[in-house]
């Protein structure tokens, strides 16, 4: 198999609980995620967002669990680059998918999102990473900042709404785990090792499930930007009940016939790594 990563790169993304890796993707598959989103705009799922409070502000939107009825984004998890560099950076022999997920702030919006942990929101436990994918340049002021070395912190952190960013519940123990206030990394930046980067066209970023991050700048875009998202598992992935908060997301895989303990596999979390050999 190929080598797409260097050690260094490995060792920086299990040390730092997030990587930036350049010129990953081409302009091709930044392209035809544009189209995706845009195709799903049009088209919405059943779980599409509008995180904006007021309808008749610049909006910011988002979808999930698209990936099986956009086309652009079926093609994109099973064909790019996504799987194997996943499987590298988690020393992993496969890779499942988790869930694809997008962002878009259009040109004037002001929302940002809240620094959270991306593990707590959803039942769903293993060794898991989440690559973040711009569909436009970013510079590090205007992207996502990370909290380094959060995912080795053995801590849970309560669920955030990313409309208002405040916790969905109290903090609470939950099948003998505790979750934790998010600490408010917005009120005091200097008093956290914060990762943030330049991205070009086509780098990306990959960062641990546990890894804390969020949006430090208040800037409003003056032009549309949008993020395509996955999360993705080694094979010890499975479905862990994590909070009532996680329900509407759990209703969802539950009637899709998984539930807990399960491992995510199977026609709602295919293997993207490796890749099927096409029946001849």
């Amino acid at each position: 198999m190929t080598v797409l990563l260097s050690e260094d790169e490995k060792a920086r993304f299990r040390r730092d609980g997030a990587v930036h890796l350049n010129a990953q993707f081409s302009q091709e598959w930044i392209e035809k995620l544009r189209a995706g989103i845009e195709a799903d705009i049009a088209h919405p799922t059943a779980n599409f967002a509008r995180h904006t409070k007021d309808p008749d502000a610049p909006a910011y939107l988002e979808d999930f669990w698209a990936w099986d009825k956009v086309p652009q984004f079926e093609d994109f998890v099973r064909h790019s680059p996504c799987a194997p560099l996943a499987a590298e950076l988690l020393g992993a022999p496969s890779v499942n998918l988790v869930m694809d997920n997008w962002f878009m702030r259009e040109a004037g919006s002001t929302s940002r999102p809240p620094f959270h942990q991306d593990l707590a929101y959803f039942d769903f436990e293993g060794t898991m990473c989440v690559l973040w994918l711009p569909l436009e340049p970013v510079t590090k002021e205007n992207g996502i900042a990370f909290v380094r070395g959060s995912h080795l912190w053995d801590k849970l952190f309560m669920r955030v709404r990313f409309a208002d960013g405040h916790a969905s519940h109290e903090p609470q123990v939950v099948a003998g785990q505790t979750y934790h206030p998010p600490p408010d990394v917005n009120a005091d930046p200097e008093a956290f090792d914060l990762l943030q980067w330049d991205l070009d066209l086509g780098d990306c970023i990959f960062f641990d499930m546990r890894t804390l991050h969020g949006g430090l700048s208040s800037v409003t875009p003056t032009e549309t930007v949008r993020r395509f998202t996955l999360r993705m598992t080694a094979p010890d992935g499975m479905i862990r009940y994590r909070g009532d908060w996680a329900k509407d997301e759990r209703a969802m895989f539950e009637a899709a016939g998984y539930g807990e303990g399960d491992r995510i596999d199977g026609p709602m979390f295919p293997q993207l790594w490796p890749r099927e050999t096409p029946h001849m």
